[in-house]
């Protein structure tokens, strides 16, 4: 049976994973409409950088986070002495820490899905009269809907598996910083492998439920765009 720091850890880690994903959508997605329409010769060098998290160890990452959120970093010092707390070991820390570790797994599908659109809808928006405004959300949004929803599931679905960045930033505060995943590596460490087993295959579960709802809606969208055609 789960106890109360199991189910601490379960609205922590939901809550991380909801924030985490809603920046990463605000953030990542005219990133991702500017990387997809970009031309600037060192773009390159801005998808490697976004990019990065998916070959660097969690632990690197969460190493030199820990260092600049802490009170002798860049941030951490200037937040300390503007009077407020250091980031490290807090949530807002690990939100951080989450938007930066997942940002390649909502702006990558998101650039694929515009680039997809190509060029003639919106030229045919902008023959109508349309500011680019208009054809951003009236037409590009609703066209690239299959890169939001493979945005959202799978930013939200990394958020909640995370452990090395997670661990190094927030450490292990129940109520604050404990997420599901350090509860399980908890569980184990104590040989308590029945609540672990329980929260493994809850996430084991609840992840391939989310990627079965990709690939239908997916798979639903795209019938829909043949079938307006």
């Amino acid at each position: 049976m789960l106890n109360e720091y199991d189910l601490s850890a379960l609205i922590v880690t939901l809550k991380l994973a909801s924030i985490s994903t809603l920046i990463l959508l605000i953030i990542g997605t005219p990133l991702a409409w500017w990387l997809a329409n970009s031309k600037w010769k060192l773009k390159p060098l801005v998808e490697a950088l976004i990019a990065l998290p998916l070959i660097l160890p969690p632990t690197v990452l969460g190493f030199y986070l820990l260092i600049s959120l802490g009170p002798h970093g860049v941030v951490g010092g200037a937040m300390q002495w503007l009077g407020a707390q250091p980031l490290a070991f807090t949530f807002a820390g690990l939100v951080i820490g989450s938007v930066i570790y997942s940002m390649p797994f909502v702006v990558q599908p998101l650039q694929n899905a515009f680039a997809a659109i190509g060029t003639r809808p919106m030229e045919v928006a902008a023959t109508l009269r349309a500011t680019p405004m208009d054809r951003f959300f009236t037409v590009a949004m609703p066209l690239a809907r299959t890169g939001f929803v493979t945005a959202a599931v799978l930013g939200f679905a990394h958020t909640v598996g995370e452990f090395g960045v997670v661990l190094m930033i927030g450490g292990n505060i129940p109520g604050e910083t404990q997420v599901l995943s350090i509860a399980i590596y908890d569980h184990v460490e104590a040989l308590e492998y029945g609540n672990a087993h329980i929260l493994a295959g809850g996430l084991l579960l609840a992840s391939f439920i989310m990627l079965v709802v990709v690939y239908s809606l997916n798979r639903h969208f795209s019938l829909l765009q043949r079938s307006d055609r």
